[in-house]
């Protein structure tokens, strides 16, 4: 297996500072897994490790939350040979548009860059709910859950993380007047 850390180093997609997170949440430590696009290869291993661990699983369908993880969802689906769709936001509401449909009780792995919270996960659930399809896990590069969520979602990640993280009213980085950089690709945060 890669060492997925190693080459998240290698493509300068590892970054430490002070990082408010698409979560809202604030972190001396930032995946910015958009870097690792810039190679095909890379892109390649990864997907063929994802797709390894999914390979127990039976879906149907690869979808990705626009517009972070299309290319990994993409590449997810070429290995384990199966459909790949994405959800974009409209309105500010992430939605299955473009033609795409599903069909009732397919079968669907949802794949993202980095889950912290799963907050677009739910929002990727949201918007194909009215399908009524099976959702059969996550996968993503970095897992940064720390098991909150093994309640609520089955994930299958490359690479897990515990992260340090902070509410915004109680990080020591802010109080030490760190810059704050906001990297991730949500509006509003």
């Amino acid at each position: 297996m890669s060492d997925i850390k190693e080459l998240l180093i290698r493509a300068d997609g590892l970054l430490k500072g002070h990082f408010c997170l698409t979560s809202g949440l604030h972190s001396d430590t930032y995946f910015q897994c958009a870097k690792l696009y810039q190679y095909p290869d890379i892109v390649e291993t990864i997907g063929y490790e994802l797709g390894k661990k999914l390979e127990n699983i039976e879906f149907d369908t690869v979808i990705a939350p626009a517009i972070g993880a299309i290319i990994f969802g993409y590449e997810v689906a070429k290995q384990t040979k199966k459909r790949n769709l994405f959800v974009e936001r409209k309105d500010d509401i992430m939605q299955l548009r473009r033609g795409y449909t599903l069909k009732k009780g397919e079968r669907v792995v949802i794949i993202e860059d980095v889950i912290t919270t799963a907050r677009t996960i739910f929002e990727t659930i949201e918007a194909i709910k009215e399908y009524d399809v099976e959702i059969k896990g996550a996968g993503c590069i970095v897992d940064r859950t720390q098991g909150k969520l093994d309640d609520k979602l089955k994930i299958y990640s490359l690479l897990k993380i515990d992260p340090v993280v902070y509410n915004p009213d109680e990080c020591p980085l802010c109080r030490k007047n760190m810059e704050l950089v906001k990297p991730g690709s949500r509006k509003g945060r």
